[in-house]
């Protein structure tokens, strides 16, 4: 028999850095959740993505049991990696603070494909490239049609 599901979290961690203190702790904490065991599994499982951020979705149920899923690193963080700048810019619209190529962009979306709602690389990479440019990054040259 099905396991009845009492709710979901969702939150943002670093990878192999999951630790009780805030926003971890007081998360689970309300919901009556074994943090430590969160935890311990959460670091044992993201060892290899230590130091990314990574977005975890834990299903909990009513018998205080969990399950969590890792998604890939959100693409605004991916598109700061690739570009080697601190943050976004304030003003993008008029504050451009780095550039990325076509290339750059198809390696994030084809990361990411799994997680966004899109079924081809190019529509991914037009997302992606929508994110780059709500933060400031241009994307250099055209876009690239396989026509």
């Amino acid at each position: 028999m099905a396991k009845e599901v009492a709710g979901q979290i969702k939150l943002q961690i670093k990878g192999g850095a999951a630790n009780p203190s805030p926003p971890v702790g007081p998360a689970l904490g309300s919901k009556g959740i074994n943090i430590m065991d969160f935890c311990k599994q959460f670091n044992a499982r993201t060892q290899d993505k230590a130091g990314k951020v990574l977005p975890v979705i834990i299903t909990y149920y009513t018998d205080k049991s969990f399950d969590f899923v890792v998604k890939t690193p959100p693409v605004a963080i991916q598109l700061l990696e690739a570009t080697k700048v601190k943050g976004g810019s304030a003003e993008p619209n008029r504050k451009k603070v780095a550039s990325i190529t076509w290339d750059q962009v198809r390696t994030i979306a084809q990361d990411k494909l799994v997680d966004l709602n899109c079924f081809t690389v190019e529509s991914a990479m037009k997302m992606v490239a929508g994110t780059a440019r709500s933060m400031g990054i241009t994307v250099k040259g055209e876009f690239p049609s396989n026509n």
